[in-house]
């Protein structure tokens, strides 16, 4: 799934070329994921592993790095 998601970032959603998505960069800070970007991907994720993201739980903490996605979905 990580794979899926740095992908998914990198060929759709990056406001620049990259090849490569740190495990621990701000997606948000860094301006790889804008604020849109950030809800396509969450519709992304949902969609991929078939679950449904409360909005209670789309807060940045979980969203801000690849890291942080993936220990949210691990839960």
């Amino acid at each position: 799934m990580k794979d899926k998601i740095e992908s998914y970032i990198i060929n759709n959603l990056a406001s620049e070329p990259l090849d490569k998505i740190y495990d621990d960069e701000d997606l948000l800070g860094s301006g790889i994921v804008d604020s849109m970007g950030m809800m396509n991907l969450i519709n992304f994720i949902e969609t991929e592993a078939d679950i449904k993201i409360p909005s209670e739980d789309m807060t940045i903490e979980n969203f801000m790095t690849i890291k942080n996605i993936m220990q949210y979905l691990s839960r």
